[in-house]
């Protein structure tokens, strides 16, 4: 935190002395602090999965990694289970869950020092104007990056060959407008954000033009879907209608990505679903013989009682619902492909065996249909959920959390978290949100599709096979397609809130 008020106080300074001598250069200098300022770790992470760091390791000390985390899952599953005796069995999980995590902590570093390629390993320095505008910009990308401050905050907008800058309201100012869209439900409208739209958009009215938008937020900004926020000049306009929309922890996480991945092969199949995991002794999956008819999303009222996920991991105990509109889902995005170039995980194969399955690495895309936990404490434990029983009823783990993420190999063009919150995470200053996207991208994802709320079951069955038909049949890249088929919901009557389209954004390089 300290480290963080530092950088708030430079950039600060700096900005002030940029508007005392405007032709100085002090804006670009308080950019690159404000680069300087984010998401180190998952740069420095980055870095490390395109170094192979473990190779060279001692295999005891990896063989030690695994046993530890499998242990810790073991845990985890019982926190979830119910218990008689309540409160008093849930601290001692929580203890022992506590303890198992420092441990991890420990032999990761342990495994860093004794790395023979972790030696020589060479962290890239956080980018200037100039880098940003060769490496990551394009004459159709324009940057808007936020800082946000105690005193004051910032703005500034970045094309390929121009810098330009914005003293904004102060931290507590815009976390208060922003509030009403961090509680987003189905009667919000796109106008209801002018407020937010008229600090955040406005000074920059003039050059947005059609350019594809790249968001690097700060604070509350993570949480904002800036594809529903109203073009200033017409508030019952979003964004989107104008504008492809990218968001990014920072630009030297586009820039590294770029550079690891640009001689990468694409892998020989097409898609992996993962979706409608069985949850409970209940399902009729699992009570009846006959096979459940799969609901039609054709319901008049839109409404359906289900959200994808839960908020996060509470005290003991969770329940979760089946997602009946899942299986539509899964069902329709299989239908666009030839058999030979998928894979289809749906019901009790919905597991954590398939998704940590190595034949998941042929796959360019992967899609994950089931509910998603946030634990905001330990971001590590934070993960989806897939079937908890197999098909003789019996119990199974079915969580399959951030630190086991970070250990699949996945050299996928794009992974589809369609559940609750998995844009989300712990908010770390500087860091950014420390959630998902940062394990799959670790693991070799490209880019990852994730969302900013707990989803409606219904409506996310039907944006999620547009978004896939207008990537396999229409041959756009994830953000045109994700873009195409968000607007097709705003379009129509049934789906017009941005409740029901809104959460879904693509985090990763656009090219």
């Amino acid at each position: 935190a300290t480290v963080q008020d530092y950088y708030q106080f430079y950039i600060d300074l700096l900005m002030q002395l940029h508007q005392q001598n405007p032709s100085q250069g002090y804006d670009a200098m308080a950019l690159h602090a404000s680069e300087s300022s984010r998401a180190r770790s998952l740069v420095e992470l980055l870095t490390e999965a395109g170094a192979n760091i473990r190779f060279g390791v001692d295999p005891k000390l990896l063989e030690q990694e695994q046993n530890l985390r499998l242990l810790l899952n073991a845990v985890e599953r019982r926190r979830q289970e119910p218990s008689s005796d309540g409160s008093t069995q849930f601290d001692q999980i929580k203890q022992q869950s506590q303890s198992l995590i420092n441990q991890l902590d420990e032999l990761k570093a342990k495994i860093r020092l004794t790395s023979p390629r972790y030696a020589n390993l060479k962290y890239p320095e956080p980018l200037n104007l100039q880098e940003i505008q060769q490496q990551v910009l394009d004459d159709d990308t324009l940057l808007l990056e936020y800082s946000l401050g105690s005193f004051r905050s910032y703005l500034w907008a970045v094309t390929k060959n121009s810098i330009t800058s914005y003293v904004l309201p102060k931290q507590s100012e815009i976390e208060e407008i922003a509030k009403p869209w961090r509680e987003i439900n189905e009667s919000t409208s796109v106008e209801s954000g002018l407020p937010l739209s008229e600090i955040l958009l406005k000074p920059v009215a003039s050059q947005l033009g059609n350019k594809r938008l790249l968001i690097v937020g700060d604070g509350v900004l993570q949480y904002i879907p800036f594809a529903a926020l109203p073009i200033p000049s017409q508030p019952n306009t979003p964004l989107l209608v104008e504008h492809e929309i990218v968001t990014s922890p920072s630009t030297s996480t586009i820039a590294i990505q770029r550079e690891q991945l640009q001689n990468r092969s694409t892998v020989a199949k097409t898609v992996a679903v993962l979706a409608d995991p069985v949850y409970s002794l209940n399902d009729s999956r699992l009570t009846s013989t006959v096979a459940t008819t799969n609901p039609e999303t054709t319901n008049p009222s839109g409404q359906s009682p289900v959200k994808r996920g839960v908020s996060g991991i509470g005290e003991g105990a969770k329940t979760y619902s089946r997602l009946e509109f899942a299986h539509t889902e899964a069902e329709k995005i299989l239908a666009l492909v030839p058999e030979t170039q998928r894979l289809q995980a749906l019901d009790f194969n919905a597991s954590l065996s398939q998704a940590t399955n190595s034949n998941l690495s042929q796959y360019q895309m992967i899609h994950f249909a089931t509910h998603g936990v946030l634990d905001t404490v330990n971001p590590e434990l934070s993960g989806v959920v897939l079937s908890l029983f197999n098909q003789q009823g019996q119990p199974q783990d079915g969580f399959l959390h951030l630190h086991d993420i970070f250990n699949l190999n996945l050299p996928a063009e794009l992974v589809v978290l369609s559940a609750c919150q998995t844009g989300l995470g712990k908010e770390t200053k500087g860091e950014g949100l420390v959630g998902m996207t940062r394990g799959f991208m670790y693991a070799g994802a490209r880019r990852v599709v994730v969302s900013l709320w707990s989803v409606d079951d219904v409506a996310t069955s039907e944006i999620m096979p547009k978004f896939y038909q207008k990537m396999l049949e229409g041959g756009q890249n994830p953000i045109v397609a994700l873009r195409a088929a968000q607007l097709e919901m705003w379009n129509s009557e049934l789906w017009q809130s941005p409740y029901y389209w809104a959460a879904f954004t693509v985090q990763g390089d656009w090219r």
